[in-house]
């Protein structure tokens, strides 16, 4: 039997007033005992204070304790003192994909197919109309599926309020922005910035979609890759290798940006442009972490000409 005392970490937690408490973990010891186990008991006395609102840490610390950490690894004592810090309302990582992706599944159409709401009439698509709402269905409709089959995430949850600020990214800027830029009259099939231009070139739209598609594809291949070097239920990671990973750590993040090129070279759109520089901005930031995160992890065994996102360069 093992027993460590808790106490919350700065104010008083609403949903765990009886703070501090001793837990007691029958049946483990400092070896075996996890920090896992000490949350589940947190959680069996209050249960509103459930194990992903919980941060634990040791005493007069701030850094974060993993759930799969043994008692004796964190260098707790038998009878030693913990911390706990309530993180707030959580939602699943998946929710908060299956939200985001979700939202030009449904602002796309509407524009679209109902020109006269938004534009004051009808609208002839022209080719070019057609071809990128097809890309932007199919891209969210693959999302949607690699969320539901294809993605393992390192953690179960994130803030409630994230769930707004990752939405907006998608809903506003790949969704509204630039559904309401694209599908305008001005890419119709009668205007005069697509009638006799290069956008009404069925070859330069067809090889547009041949990129398109192969950014498509590598990006759902990186992603399964990924995938098998988790397996389920474990945080465990391995260093990825092959179609993509041999030049660069985040491979899936350079075909995303591909594929977003495509359509902003096609439309010649400011909304695509604006979206596709932050995306950029933001993808190669995580990049960066990301090649950090595993040169730290697997030191000399990480190849050291591999880039963070772009090969060759970056």
């Amino acid at each position: 039997m093992v027993t460590v005392n808790v106490s919350a970490t700065g104010k008083p937690i609403a949903l765990a007033r009886g703070l501090p408490i001793t837990v007691v973990l029958p049946g483990k010891q400092l070896e075996d005992a996890t920090i896992t186990d000490v949350k589940s008991a947190i959680a069996k006395k209050y249960p509103k204070f459930y194990q992903d609102r919980q941060k634990i840490t040791l005493k007069d610390s701030k850094n974060l304790l993993a759930d799969d950490v043994t008692l004796k690894d964190a260098g707790v004592v038998e009878g030693g003192e913990l911390s706990v810090k309530d993180l707030g309302p959580q939602v699943s990582w998946k929710t908060v994909f299956l939200v985001e992706y979700a939202g030009p599944l449904f602002i796309h159409p509407a524009i679209y197919y109902f020109p006269k709401l938004f534009y004051g009439g009808p609208v002839q698509h022209s080719m070019l109309q057609r071809y990128v709402f097809a890309f932007v269905m199919l891209h969210f409709a693959k999302r949607e599926l690699e969320t539901l089959f294809v993605h393992r995430f390192s953690h179960a949850t994130m803030p409630f309020m994230n769930i707004f600020k990752n939405s907006a990214h998608y809903h506003l800027g790949s969704g509204l922005a630039l559904a309401y830029s694209i599908y305008s009259p001005v890419y119709g099939a009668t205007s005069p910035y697509i009638r006799g231009t290069v956008r009404n070139d069925p070859l330069f739209i067809q090889a547009g979609a041949v990129i398109w598609l192969f950014s498509e594809i590598s990006n759902l291949i990186t992603h399964i890759k990924l995938r098998n070097l988790r397996p389920a239920g474990s945080r465990k990671r391995a260093i990825p290798e092959g179609y993509g990973f041999d030049l660069v750590s985040v491979p899936n993040y350079f075909f995303e940006v591909l594929g977003w090129l495509v359509i902003s070279v096609l439309t010649g759109s400011y909304a695509a442009w604006i979206f596709l520089s932050l995306s950029t901005y933001q993808m190669y930031v995580w990049a960066v972490k990301k090649h950090r995160a595993y040169r730290k992890e697997f030191g000399s065994d990480y190849p050291k000409d591999r880039k963070a996102m772009f090969p060759f360069i970056a």
